[in-house]
């Protein structure tokens, strides 16, 4: 992508509803560290927007619906895109589950037993990521590593630790 794209379609800036809330000192960690990520490289695109970004997201949930408020860097309202959290809820509960083993794992166990539960979760966080991206299709263009970031703050919307 030539440096103009790289500058312009991308995100500035990641906003979580206030109703989400605190958690847990990992949840917490796994938030902002995604946040950082999100910020510091990222690809996003609103389908059929010719004025361009940068963009400004916030995410929240409402009425069990993923909501995707995009903005421009001036504040000016860009697109809503709302989408059914149906098709994450397999995934995202079997990653809370894996990344309970894994916290625990971290705690207790071999670095062998760690590392193939953190291969179990990799893989979890890829097929959301994925699903994120097919979610996304035709309204919101993103690249994998972005819509892994994206996924891992999907994941703490739910997550109250």
């Amino acid at each position: 992508m030539p440096d103009s794209g790289r500058e312009t379609c991308r995100l500035i800036d990641v906003e979580l509803d206030e109703s989400i809330g605190r958690a847990t000192p990992d949840v917490e960690h796994e938030r902002a560290v995604a946040i950082f990520d999100l910020i510091e490289e990222n690809s996003f695109a609103p389908v059929n927007d010719p004025s361009g970004g940068p963009y400004r997201l916030k995410l929240s949930l409402v009425e069990a619906r993923l909501v995707f408020l995009v903005e421009r860097e001036n504040g000016e309202a860009v697109v809503t895109h709302i989408l059914s959290l149906t098709p994450f809820r397999r995934i995202v509960k079997d990653y809370y589950m894996i990344c309970e083993s894994y916290y625990e794992a971290i705690r207790v166990s071999t670095p062998s037993q760690i590392e193939a539960i953190d291969m179990g979760r990799r893989g979890l966080h890829d097929e959301g990521s994925q699903t994120l991206m097919d979610r996304l299709a035709g309204k919101i263009e993103i690249d994998f590593g972005t819509a892994r970031r994206l996924f891992t703050l999907v994941c703490v919307l739910h997550w109250r630790g």
